[in-house]
């Protein structure tokens, strides 16, 4: 088991930039750290992940250059930067693990991130 804890989120105008923080309750070697979003009305979508291990990652298209995802050993920590920031970027975003092929299986409980024009 491993418990996730988002924060900073926040309103932010368009073109700025916010960090996301994603603290797990323990070390998450092995694992997959990812983080999604969900905007009223439209499904989760995956934003970008990395892997603890080897911190390699991959990113949406739609944040490819815009945002960067790394990981904080000392802190078991996941970061979320996000920059230039778009209104339709406005979500819940999510912080998950997983430890094994297939489903994120660890989840967080949120932050809203709010853009406006």
């Amino acid at each position: 088991q491993v418990q996730l804890v988002e924060s900073g989120g926040g309103l932010v105008q368009a073109g700025g930039s916010l960090r996301l923080s994603c603290s797990a309750s323990r070390p998450t070697f092995g694992s997959y750290l990812g983080w999604f979003r969900q905007a009223p009305t439209k499904e989760r979508e995956f934003v970008a992940a990395i892997s603890w291990n080897t911190g390699s990652t991959n990113y949406a298209d739609s944040v490819k250059g815009r945002f960067t995802i790394s990981r904080d050993f000392a802190k078991n920590t996941v970061y979320l930067q996000m920059n230039s920031l778009k209104p339709e970027d406005t979500a819940v975003y999510y912080c998950a693990a997983r430890f094994s092929v297939g489903n994120y299986n660890y989840w967080g409980q949120g932050t809203q991130v709010t853009v406006s024009s």
